[in-house]
């Protein structure tokens, strides 16, 4: 629609230079190659100057461009971090590690659990010296003694998104009475967490979009029986293990999963799941995932971009470095660095 006012200004150009034609008593004149002073009419004029061409091709062109809903003008989703990548290397050294993912360009992270004895207080602490934000933090569900956990941890962090991480497998999502069961505690969990200023999301694995109870997948009975205002997180690594093309996904969600899991590897299913996962992931664009695919699909609706590697047999800051850059340079997320 920005481009209404250069299309009005267009025609209207072009409407005076053809009216200053009608008004003019002498024909304008122009110098032909030869050196030769040749009276040149209207239509001369608009051929000579293209502007015959715009009303032909420009104008509509620049209407187009308010209508097309192309994605070049929709605002690129941030890119993040999931600390669980590095739950290792945090063992070891959480102020080194959390500066070296600073360095690499992330400003944001997505924090999962800390060494024993690290509290969230103090883990925000190395977080704040290392200049990273959290943008949301996988947590339990706020159940009795878990709901002051939870505030805890929001507080301690200052981010409003908080995410049940989902795992395990919960055999109730073999039954559709008890995935409605479950969709009564997620319901209720969201409204603790409205009620004290914040948001509540899922996490998915790949049981949501394998298991099927009464003909739907899990993930369908939860998109239709959930909270409306309750955000999905949809991990698109594990929805691609279950079977699933996760651009289609992505793009049925909508702007219910303004979080995305980027992961990429051999993502195909193993029947060791969950004791094993036999195959590591690799660097964002190495592996079998298309994601200029599944960017196009949400049409805008993302707003995190948050890598991740639950297992990778190569140096894993490089693997970070080369996730970051990748999607950076094919303009699919928006960092502090550019590539």
């Amino acid at each position: 629609m920005r481009s209404i006012p250069l299309l009005l200004v267009s025609f209207f150009f072009l409407f005076t230079l053809i009216c200053s034609f009608n008004k003019s008593k002498q024909p304008n004149m122009l110098t032909n190659a030869t050196g030769k002073t040749v009276p040149m009419h209207r239509r001369d004029f608009l051929e000579m100057t293209g502007m015959g061409m715009i009303g032909a091709s420009v104008i509509p062109s620049l209407f187009m461009q308010g209508c097309t809903g192309n994605n070049s003008t929709m605002e690129l989703p941030k890119i993040a971090l999931q600390l669980y990548t590095l739950r290792e290397e945090i063992k070891k050294d959480i102020a080194g590690t959390l500066k070296k993912v600073a360095d690499t360009g992330f400003e944001d992270v997505e924090t999962a659990f800390w060494p024993e004895g690290v509290s969230v207080n103090q883990a925000a602490g190395f977080l704040r010296d290392a200049g990273l934000t959290v943008l949301s933090a996988h947590v339990e569900l706020p159940i009795g003694d878990k709901k002051d956990v939870f505030l805890e941890t929001a507080a301690a962090y200052g981010c409003k998104k908080m995410i049940w991480h989902g795992w395990p497998e919960d055999k109730r999502y073999s039954t559709t009475e008890g995935t409605k069961e479950l969709v009564a505690i997620y319901n209720e969990a969201n409204q603790f967490a409205k009620a004290n200023g914040l948001q509540f999301g899922l996490h998915n694995h790949w049981w949501e979009y394998r298991n099927k109870v009464d003909g739907r997948f899990v993930y369908e009975i939860l998109l239709e029986l959930l909270d409306k205002d309750i955000f999905f997180e949809i991990d698109t690594y594990w929805v691609k293990v279950a079977g699933h093309d996760p651009a289609v996904i992505v793009k049925k969600f909508g702007a219910r999963a303004p979080l995305l899991h980027i992961k990429d590897g051999p993502a195909k299913w193993n029947d060791s799941l969950p004791e094993d996962n036999p195959d590591p992931m690799v660097a964002v664009g190495k592996g079998s995932q298309d994601f200029p695919a599944i960017a196009k699909a949400a049409n805008g609706n993302t707003r995190w971009m948050i890598v991740e590697m639950d297992k990778t047999v190569t140096d894993v800051f490089e693997a970070i470095r080369e996730s970051y850059d990748y999607l950076i340079k094919n303009k699919l997320a928006k960092g502090r660095k550019t590539v």
